[in-house]
């Protein structure tokens, strides 16, 4: 396994690293341990949560990953491990998170307080925002309208109690999570103009079928020194080819359709049968095709990897030894530029 510097922090992560959105919805807590005993043995060191997994979010099994987490993490060697989790934003329901969550002072300390506890540590080594307090268009909605900006959280305040968590120890460095350029580019500048904890990195979706993030976030996360985790490498399952095969298949898109919408576009089958080919001539699974692709860019510090089982996550962790040929590369190229980012 490779590891890699997170943007300007201490932290170094491993190139593939664990996602669980999954642990109490799609998977059992024994399968979750399970899950966790084999990722970090074999060399992922970085595990990503959320207050508000598992999803789809229910108010019946919200913090249930956590606590899976916690049960484990209690066992293990705290310090070999860096774990990441997210206070959820506004606008989305979620009424039985703290009667609608925020990001805001009160609820940055009620919020990573209750995270503790579900983890049993005393910190995190990465706390992100999971979207922003304002408005922005995101998951699927790809054009800003002005019309919808709703009353928000200054960034500074924001800010200002995140680094109240560092000065606290309960957090060692900060990050976003489905931001825009503009956004990363304000939580620098005030940060740095108010001598507030930067932000070290950005969980945002990346994918072959979602490349926005070369345009304008590349480069902006490349002059502010900020680590990019791509989440949804496979597409939600798209970019297995399993969709194509029996459109019916069971996964998240068919599981839970309100959170497929980003994929319900009229490209994404035509795309994902092109990267299949690319992956069959290539003698790739398409799974391996994508997630090769997404860990060997650039400015990716790590591929959040998502699996609802123990084969899935080994076929996943075993494309960490793959590097794509240039012919390949090319050949992706030309099907980015016939489809160019059918799932935003």
């Amino acid at each position: 396994m490779e590891y890699r510097q997170l943007g300007s922090s201490d932290l170094k992560v491993s190139a593939l690293s664990l996602g669980t959105m999954t642990f109490g919805e799609q998977n059992t807590e024994a399968e979750a341990h399970a899950q966790l005993d084999y990722a970090i043995s074999h060399g992922v060191n970085l595990i990503d949560t959320a207050e508000m997994y598992p999803v789809a979010p229910r108010s019946e099994t919200v913090y249930r990953t956590e606590t899976y987490i916690g049960n484990w993490l209690k066992h293990q060697q705290r310090d070999k491990l860096i774990v990441a989790t997210k206070i959820a934003g506004p606008s989305r329901g979620f009424g039985w998170i703290r009667n609608g969550p925020r990001v805001n002072r009160e609820h940055i300390h009620a919020a990573i307080d209750a995270s503790l506890r579900r983890l049993q540590t005393d910190h995190v080594d990465l706390y992100q925002i999971h979207w922003p307090d304002r408005y922005v268009p995101m998951f699927g909605s790809t054009s800003y309208d002005a019309t919808q900006e709703r009353e928000s959280t200054p960034i500074a305040e924001q800010l200002s109690a995140l680094a109240e968590l560092v000065k606290a120890g309960k957090v060692r460095h900060i990050g976003l999570s489905n931001e825009t350029p503009w956004g990363v580019s304000e939580f620098v500048r005030i940060a740095g103009q108010l001598g507030l904890s930067k932000i070290v990195s950005i969980q945002n979706a990346y994918h072959l079928m979602n490349r926005t993030f070369e345009s304008g976030l590349a480069e902006v996360c490349h002059q502010t020194n900020v680590g990019l985790l791509a989440y949804s490498p496979l597409a939600f399952g798209w970019l297995t080819g399993k969709y194509i095969a029996n459109p019916n298949a069971r996964g998240r898109i068919t599981l839970f359709p309100g959170f497929g919408q980003r994929y319900n576009k009229i490209n994404v089958p035509a795309a994902t049968k092109e990267y299949m080919r690319i992956a069959q001539e290539a003698e790739l699974t398409p799974a391996t095709l994508a997630l090769a692709f997404a860990r060997t860019r650039w400015f990716s510090s790590s591929v959040i990897l998502g699996a609802t089982s123990l084969a899935q996550l080994k076929e996943n962790l075993a494309s960490a030894e793959v590097t794509l040929s240039e012919e390949i590369m090319d050949s992706i190229e030309n099907i980015h530029r016939l489809y160019p980012n059918p799932a935003p």
